[in-house]
């Protein structure tokens, strides 16, 4: 995987200046270039909503990226990693990515499965004579492998300890845990709801580790991380790099607006279920390996067909709604089918998101325990709203310098603020902050001169939008429905810290 984002980056906005600048229409463009200037235009308002979120919900740090194909083709970090927010974030920032160590523990596990020592619908005890519950006097199907990797196999959520309560997060070690699950009760008989169970994946690695004959992290850094070229991940916390590289964590968002930094923990023998830490950049080269995997049939640490076995629905609560396949998350919305994972640790939050048909992926990363699945579904949003967009007749006028409007205004005191950019030859018009930027895209379409037109749902253009300057011919803002719009000044353009 080539992480030249910043090229990449620069590339893309680049070839978005050029069309707003000439006017040249898009729809005589290569298709490749057309859709780079797609991507690159829906990135910019990417790059604007996710700028507020870190500053409106007072995230310390988020570092975010979108892969297509084989590449990283945009990442960046927002805020500041560490306790004195000093440091800024960045697509090398290393964040707890927590259940997101799953899919690296489920490949693990899946590699033994074609190496014909794991079998999918085995008992686990086959392999782990001692991870028996108690038994409830329910009549049940065995709990197998495929059980735990599909959270279908009733054991409870948890091995029995509060590891996830401050201020010390008291997790297990792997002696504790196989201790006291002799103690446990499954919540229900096997195959019959969805449970999402970290005991469960734990129980995953443990089999990793007895069938491979190899210390569970040792496997997995010689099998998985390391084949990958991974760097930055771990299935670890690597403290000496903690508050440099490492993004110390903090708590929710408190009533008076701040965060409380929390104390560092150590995962333990949870390590196979929510131990692992990594980057944009590294979770960037995991997901351009299935695409890569899948695209070309050509056995990469996995065979292609093992790899779409995992990502084939396994399980269906009863629910209709639930769905998982062989440790990864699958979520069908619309026509489309998401892959991957989502993480939840103390101070942390992370999202991976795949579409493996047309090899994109959404990665957030954040230390404030927000929901950064929300953040990279809001990514593909805007990414899909600008894909294949064209206005309609008559054309936009051409010969417009679309850049001379972009940039952020101001709402107040009926709102906070908004941003303009570049968008199909026209500009895209969105109040922040927002939980759906897609959804709340004002377009704009231009027809000589300072003069824009609102497009409706439709198509069909609405009421006119002028832009107003300064005697030295800067746009300072615009007039809609009589009301005036205030560009802001050049220093509140700059992204501040927390």
């Amino acid at each position: 995987m080539r992480l030249s984002c910043c090229l990449h980056g620069l590339v893309y906005v680049f070839a978005v200046v050029l069309v707003a600048a000439s006017g040249i229409a898009q729809t005589s463009m290569p298709a490749s270039e057309k859709a780079a200037t797609e991507r690159a235009e829906a990135l910019r308002l990417v790059d604007a909503w996710l700028g507020s979120v870190q500053a409106y919900q007072h995230i310390p740090a988020i570092s975010a990226g979108v892969v297509a194909g084989d590449d990283l083709v945009w990442a960046k970090g927002y805020g500041t990693i560490d306790a004195d927010h000093k440091i800024p974030a960045s697509a090398k920032t290393i964040y707890s990515i927590c259940s997101i160590s799953k899919l690296f523990t489920s490949v693990a596990l899946m590699q033994q499965y074609e190496a014909g020592k794991v079998r999918l619908d085995e008992p686990i005890t086959t392999y782990l004579s001692w991870a028996k519950l108690k038994d409830t006097g329910e009549d049940s199907v065995p709990i197998t492998v495929r059980g735990i990797l599909s959270h279908s196999s009733g054991l409870p959520r948890e091995s029995d300890f509060p590891y996830w309560s401050g201020p010390d997060f008291p997790f297990p070690t792997q002696a504790q845990i196989r201790t006291a699950i002799a103690t446990q009760s499954p919540l229900f008989p096997a195959e019959r709801y969805f449970q999402y169970s970290n005991l469960g994946l734990t129980l995953a690695g443990e089999i990793v580790e007895q069938v491979s004959g190899e210390p569970y992290a040792q496997y997995a850094k010689a099998h998985v991380i390391d084949p990958l070229g991974l760097n930055d991940t771990r299935p670890s916390m690597p403290m000496a790099l903690y508050g440099t590289r490492l993004a110390v964590g903090f708590g929710a968002l408190k009533r008076d607006g701040t965060r409380d930094l929390l104390k560092p923990f150590e995962i333990k023998g949870i390590a196979p279920a929510a131990g692992y830490t990594s980057t944009v950049e590294d979770l960037g080269k995991f997901a351009s390996w299935q695409f890569r995997l899948l695209r070309t049939g050509q056995a990469n640490l996995l065979k292609a067909s093992t790899l779409r076995e995992m990502q084939r629905v396994q399980f269906m609560d009863p629910d209709w709604k639930t769905t998982w396949g062989l440790g990864f998350a699958i979520l069908h919305k619309d026509k489309d089918t998401f892959v991957g994972h989502g993480g939840s640790c103390p101070g942390y939050k992370t999202s991976l998101q795949m579409r493996n048909q047309d090899e994109l992926a959404a990665i957030v990363m954040d230390n404030g325990s927000e929901g950064a699945g929300t953040f990279s579904s809001g990514v593909f949003a805007i990414l899909d709203k600008r894909k294949g967009y064209e206005f309609k007749a008559p054309a936009p006028a051409t010969g417009v310098d679309l850049e001379a409007y972009s940039g952020r205004y101001s709402e107040q005191p009926w709102g906070s603020e908004a941003v303009m950019v570049p968008w199909a030859g026209g500009l895209a018009f969105v109040s922040l902050p927002t939980k759906d930027p897609a959804e709340g895209i004002m377009l704009l379409k231009p027809k000589g001169g300072d003069v824009f037109r609102r497009v409706r749902d439709d198509g069909s253009e609405a009421e006119e939008v002028k832009f107003q300057r300064d005697a030295a011919g800067k746009v300072t803002g615009f007039m809609h429905f009589s009301n005036p719009t205030l560009r802001l000044p050049e220093e509140a353009q700059k992204p501040s810290r927390p």
